[in-house]
C-alpha cells in the first residue's frame, strides 16, 4: 500500500490516543455499560432501602428496559449475545424492583428464559449452575440473588463455606475454596446469607458457622478498600450489599458499615442514563498498554507527558503487602483505585512500560516488581493472575497469555541490564533476597533453563494455537479467543528471539490460517473481524511473517481508520467467569501499535519523523 496512505492512516490513530490522555497526562479509559451491573445495583438498593434510592432504582430499570435484546434476554454489554445469567438476573430486578410498569419487558424475558431454560424454576437453577460448572464463584451469587427474589427456591442454592474466610490468609491456597481468590467478599457475605435462609441439618457445622459470622465479616470489612467497592467492581459490591441486606436481623457494626460503604460506592459509580458499568477503569492497565504501543512505533517523542506518567506509574506500585489477597509488595493493578489488587498480567505491562519510559527508573521499584512476577509462578511453570497455587479454577490457574506477558517483562529489563546486576550497589549484598531470584531471572531470559518458556509449549494447542485466560469471543466455540492468545505468546517468542522454535513456526501458521477473506481477523476461524484482534495480529506477524496476507491486514486496519471504524470496540474482554465487556481503548491502542510498527518497517525513518 502507499506509503503516505499508512502514515496517514497511523498519524490519525495516534492523534486519537493522544486525545484520550486525562488532564494529568495518562489515560483512564471507559468501560463498557453492563446490563449485569445495572440489575445488581438496582437490586442491592432496593434491599437496602427503596424509598431513599428510588430515583436510582427507576431509572437502572428504565435503562434495563430500554436496552432488553431482541430475543428478549439481556447480554453482559449493549453489544452482547442474550445468556441465561445475565437475562436471568435482569428478570429478578423487576421481579424485586417492580415490574407492573413493564409487562411487555416482562413477557418477552419470560419466553427467552422458557425458551432457552425451561419454564420451572429448577431447570432455570440448573442451566446457570451447568453455565459454570464447578466454579461457583459466580453461579451462587446469581443464584442467591435469584432467591432473594423468589424466583428459585433456596435448596437449589449450592452452600459456601464462609467460615473458611476465619483461616490465616496464608491458608486459603490450601483450603480448596469453591470460589476463586479475588471472590472472597462473596464467599462471605453470600455464605452467610445462604447460611441463614437454608440452614445445615448438621448441629456440628451450624454451630461453627454460627461461631464464624462475627469474624468472617471482620475479615470482610477489613478488606473493603475505602472506596467502599471490592475489586471497584459493581457486580461483586452489589452482590456482598445483597446477601447481607437480605438478612433481618440485628447487625454488627462491620456488617452495617460493610453495607454502607458498599451503597456509597453503587451510588457514586451511576452513569448519568441510569446504568453502571462494570467495573470504574482500567486507568493503569490502558496507560501502559498505550505506552507500549507507541514504543513499538518507536514513537514516544509523540508522547509529551513522559515525565508526568513516569511518575504515576511508579506511584501505583504496591508498596506494602496487599490486605486483599495477600499478595508482596512489588506488583502494579489494573486501576489507580483503592479496590484495585496486583496481577500478573499488569504487572509486566507497567515494567514493560517502565523500560520504554525510562531505563535508568528507580532500579529498587523495577527489582520489587521483577521479583513479585518471578514469586507468583506456578509450579507448572506458568504465571497465574493474583496468586500463586490456588489451584485450577479458571480464573486461578496459569494463563498462557500472562506467562508471555511475564516473560516479555523479563525480557525487557534484560535487554537494559545485560548480564550484569541493576545499578544499585548496596543491594548486592542482600544474596538471599535479591541475588538469586536476579540470577534465575537472567537464566530463564538467557533460555538456559526457560521453566516459563517450557509452559508456553506444554500449553501450545494441537493446531498451533493458544488461548488466553482473561479474553474471548462470543462468535467463536465455546467463547474461545485463540487469536488473541496466539498473538501474545508470540510476542514473547520475538522477544526472546526464539523466531525459528517450532512452536513458534506453528503459531504464525495459525494466525495466518484463519485470517478472514477481507485481510482482517476475528476471534477464531468464521469470525467476524474486528478492530482489536486484526491489530494484534498484524502487529506482531509484522516482525515473524513475510508476505501478501499480512500486508492485507494492515490495509484492513489502515481502511479501518479510514472509515473511522477503528473506534468500534468489541466485547473481547472476561472479568470474572463468562462476564463480557469492552473497552473504548483497545481498538485505538492495538491500532497504533500495529500501524506504527509498520511504519517503523517500512520507512528508514523513525516513526515520529515519518508521521
Amino acid at each position: 500500500m502507499p506509503a503516505e496512505r499508512l502514515r496517514t492512516a497511523y498519524r490519525t490513530a495516534r492523534a486519537a490516543l493522544l486525545a484520550e490522555r486525562v488532564p494529568e497526562g495518562h489515560w483512564v479509559g471507559e468501560l463498557s455499560t453492563s446490563a449485569l451491573s445495572t440489575a445488581t445495583a438496582v437490586m442491592a438498593l432496593h434491599l437496602v432501602n427503596p424509598f431513599t434510592h428510588r430515583e436510582l432504582i427507576d431509572a437502572g430499570r428504565k435503562w434495563l428496559a430500554e436496552h432488553q435484546n431482541a430475543d428478549g434476554g439481556w447480554g453482559d454489554t449493549v453489544k452482547s449475545f442474550s445468556n441465561i445469567s445475565t437475562t436471568m438476573l435482569c428478570r429478578a430486578a423487576f421481579k424485586l424492583a417492580g415490574e407492573k410498569e413493564y409487562p411487555e419487558t416482562v413477557q418477552r424475558v419470560e419466553e427467552y428464559l422458557s425458551r432457552n431454560a425451561g419454564a420451572l424454576p429448577t431447570a432455570r437453577a440448573a442451566a446457570i449452575r451447568a453455565r459454570y460448572g464447578k466454579d461457583h464463584t459466580f453461579s451462587v451469587p446469581i443464584l442467591m440473588t435469584c432467591a432473594v427474589a423468589k424466583l428459585v427456591p433456596w435448596d437449589e442454592v449450592p452452600r459456601l463455606p464462609f467460615e473458611l474466610a476465619c483461616l490465616p490468609q496464608s491458608w486459603y491456597r490450601f483450603a480448596k475454596l469453591p470460589v476463586v481468590s479475588y471472590a472472597l467478599p462473596a464467599l462471605i457475605a453470600i455464605g452467610q446469607c445462604i447460611h441463614h435462609h437454608r440452614r445445615s441439618q448438621n448441629p456440628i457445622r451450624n454451630t461453627v458457622r454460627r461461631l464464624a459470622r462475627g469474624l468472617s465479616l471482620k475479615v470482610l470489612r477489613r478488606i473493603q478498600p475505602t472506596s467502599g467497592g471490592y475489586l471497584e467492581a459493581t457486580p461483586l459490591t452489589s452482590f456482598v450489599v445483597m446477601a447481607l441486606s437480605s438478612i433481618r436481623r440485628r447487625r454488627a457494626a462491620a456488617e452495617q458499615q460493610v453495607i454502607d460503604e458498599g451503597v456509597r460506592f453503587l451510588v457514586a459509580s451511576v452513569r448519568p442514563d441510569g446504568s453502571w458499568p462494570i467495573d470504574t477503569n482500567l486507568a493503569t492497565w490502558v496507560t501502559t498498554l498505550s505506552v507500549n504501543a507507541l514504543a513499538t512505533a518507536g514513537d514516544l517523542e509523540a508522547l509529551d507527558t513522559k515525565e508526568q506518567i513516569l511518575a504515576w506509574l511508579l506511584k501505583q506500585q504496591y508498596k506494602e503487602r496487599h490486605p486483599y489477597t495477600g499478595a508482596d509488595p512489588g506488583g502494579w493493578a489494573w486501576t489507580d483505585l483503592p479496590g484495585g489488587v496486583p496481577d500478573c498480567d499488569d504487572t509486566p505491562g507497567a515494567l514493560i512500560a517502565l523500560a520504554h519510559l525510562d531505563p535508568k527508573s528507580d532500579p529498587q521499584a523495577v527489582l520489587s516488581g521483577l521479583r513479585w512476577v518471578l514469586r507468583l509462578q506456578n509450579g507448572d511453570g506458568g504465571a497465574p493472575t493474583f496468586c500463586r497455587g490456588w489451584g485450577t479454577l479458571p480464573f486461578d490457574r496459569s494463563g498462557a497469555d500472562l506467562t508471555a506477558h511475564s516473560v516479555r517483562s523479563l525480557a525487557s529489563w534484560y535487554r537494559v541490564w545485560g548480564a550484569g546486576p541493576p545499578p544499585i550497589e548496596h543491594l548486592r549484598h542482600r544474596l538471599k533476597d535479591l541475588e538469586f531470584p536476579l540470577s534465575g531471572l537472567f537464566w530463564d531470559v538467557a533460555r538456559r533453563n526457560p521453566r516459563f518458556v517450557r509452559y508456553l509449549k506444554k500449553q501450545q494447542r494441537s493446531d498451533g494455537s493458544w488461548l488466553p485466560l482473561w479474553f474471548g469471543n462470543q462468535h467463536a466455540p465455546d467463547d474461545i479467543n485463540p487469536v488473541y492468545g496466539t498473538a501474545r505468546v508470540l510476542a514473547a517468542y520475538r522477544d526472546l528471539e526464539l523466531k525459528d522454535a517450532p512452536e513458534c513456526r506453528r503459531g504464525i501458521e495459525f494466525l495466518l490460517s484463519v485470517q478472514n477473506a477481507d485481510g482482517g481477523w476475528g476471534g477464531a476461524k468464521g469470525c467476524p473481524s474486528s478492530v482489536e484482534e486484526t491489530a494484534l495480529a498484524v502487529e506482531v506477524l509484522l516482525d515473524l511473517a513475510d508476505g501478501d496476507a499480512v500486508q492485507k491486514g494492515v490495509a484492513w486496519l489502515a481502511e479501518a481508520v479510514e472509515s473511522d471504524r477503528f473506534r468500534d470496540a468489541s466485547p473481547i474482554g472476561f472479568y470474572f467467569a463468562k462476564l463480557w465487556y469492552f473497552e473504548k481503548l483497545y481498538p485505538i491502542i492495538f491500532t497504533v501499535a500495529a500501524l506504527g510498527r509498520a511504519v517503523k518497517i517500512t520507512s528508514p525513518a523513525p516513526a515520529a519523523e515519518s508521521a
